[in-house]
């Protein structure tokens, strides 16, 4: 099998071939590799890349076939992760300068986990500095790019998780979640990219960014992909005491069977405004082959997002502010002046003020839950009501209304990692320049497995998810 045709395989696919002796880990991972490398100097995904490391890794996933040992779902597969999953003794910079050499203590319980099943680690992603910014912007590694136009953004704070696998550089990536920075990367790049419920999946041993909003997801080629890696990382953990207590669902056997009868909601305030042309033609197509698959496809009014919203960047400019005050105060031009303003915005806001958005968050979702799922099973709306702008165009000291169009990046995430709900950026098709659009389905909690079964049978009719770009 040639390169291109090796690394345009899935997850699950390169998987099935190793563990079949068709393919060894050995050439798959010396593949990843070599085009990771080719791809870097027009991309900038990675911030490192292990190559000794992953191929002792691979040549030892092969001896253990060899001698007929048990393997994991994830035996012998490269992966890459955003620069913020803790190994302990390992350099993890959080895309700052402030971590440029730090060295944890511990290592992440969804590493070990990924470790367990097999997995191959490659190296860091580049991601937003402190995954604080919605772009991928980052001063101190230099900007990640667009992998079907360099010139445009990736989108943030997984801003190499996304590139990465839109590349075939690896066959998946781990990123995180506070406000969009999984589904928004995986929307600009064209691959799947899931926000799970809270709690589902452990956040020990990760850079935090807001506490009671982060949350860990993979960013994978396809829906199977997805539950994959979903099913490997998710489920109790001792070590943090906000996961679940139940093991994690088979969510790759839950793709197996029908939608119809799936009430699907569509949203009439909100999530489409300020929408462009190319982004409606493509959320009208998708919600067709729903309606296709024998779903049902409402309309439907959904409480305030833009209260939620606002009360979103409450919570998590004033949980950043409290975990980055010390550095701010003594070490202040070590940020980015994007990130630092970020920041520094969170020592205003009342204490009254964030207490009051946490409050309001169980009353909300209350809400949410009984004007919301009481009538639909998903939402189904664009990630961005537009496609990916240029990296010039949300350059932070760029002349222009770049706050504007941040906002308008944002509007359709935020919402979800208020309330705690799942949601999954799938790709829709592609812009009249040739750049993705996405949408997300967005369901109750702990909905996941249902969300991929939707999501697996519109790409079971569809092949957006196949394109690869030219690189």
């Amino acid at each position: 099998m040639t390169d291109t045709g090796l690394l345009n395989l899935s997850l699950t696919e390169v998987a099935s071939a190793i563990r079949r002796k068709k393919l060894s880990s050995v050439e798959v991972t010396r593949a990843c590799l070599e085009h990771a490398a080719r791809v870097q100097p027009k991309l900038n995904c990675f911030i490192s890349l292990e190559a000794d490391e992953a191929l002792k890794a691979a040549r030892k996933a092969d001896q253990a076939l060899k001698r007929g040992s048990k393997v994991g779902p994830l035996h012998g597969v490269p992966l890459a992760h955003k620069d913020m999953f803790y190994r302990a003794g390992k350099i993890s910079t959080g895309g700052s300068k402030i971590l440029r050499e730090y060295r944890p203590k511990v290592t992440a319980t969804v590493v070990e986990r990924l470790a367990a099943a097999g997995a191959i680690w490659m190296g860091g992603l580049n991601m937003a500095e402190f995954a604080a910014n919605p772009t991928g912007h980052n001063d101190h590694w230099g900007h990640c790019r667009n992998p079907w136009n360099p010139a445009h953004m990736t989108g943030g704070s997984s801003s190499g998780s996304g590139s990465a696998v839109a590349a075939r550089a690896c066959y998946g990536a781990l990123g995180s979640d506070t406000g969009g920075s999984v589904r928004l990367p995986a929307a600009a790049c064209g691959v799947v990219g899931l926000k799970p419920t809270s709690g589902l999946i452990s956040r020990y041993g990760i850079l935090p960014r807001s506490w009671s909003q982060d949350t860990v997801g993979p960013l994978t080629r396809t829906v199977r992909d997805c539950a994959r890696v979903t099913r490997v990382i998710a489920g109790a953990d001792p070590k943090d005491p906000t996961c679940v207590a139940e093991p994690a669902a088979d969510y790759e056997r839950a793709l197996a069977g029908r939608i119809k009868g799936l009430r699907i909601g569509v949203p009439v305030n909100h999530y489409y405004d300020g929408a462009t042309d190319d982004v409606r033609k493509r959320m009208d197509e998708s919600l067709a082959v729903f309606r296709s698959l024998g779903a049902r496809v409402a309309e439907i009014k959904v409480p305030d997002p833009q209260e939620i919203f606002l009360l979103s960047s409450t919570v998590s400019q004033s949980e950043a502010a409290t975990m980055h005050g010390a550095w701010i105060r003594t070490r202040p031009q070590d940020y980015s002046f994007y990130v630092r303003s970020r920041m520094e915005a969170g020592f205003h806001i009342p204490a009254t003020a964030y207490l009051q958005a946490i409050n309001l968050r169980a009353h909300l979702l209350d809400e949410f839950m009984r004007e919301v799922y009481g009538k639909v099973d998903f939402l189904h709306t664009p990630v961005m009501v537009m496609p990916p702008p240029t990296i010039a165009e949300t350059e932070p000291k760029a002349a222009g209304d770049v706050a504007g169009i941040v906002s308008r990046i944002t509007r359709n995430t935020r919402p979800t990692n208020y309330l705690g709900l799942p949601a999954l950026s799938v790709p829709a098709g592609f812009s009249k320049s040739g750049l993705p659009i996405a949408f997300q389905l967005m369901g109750r909690p702990f909905s996941e497995a249902l969300i991929f079964r939707a999501a697996h049978l519109y790409q079971q009719e569809t092949d957006w998810h196949s394109r690869m770009p030219s690189l």
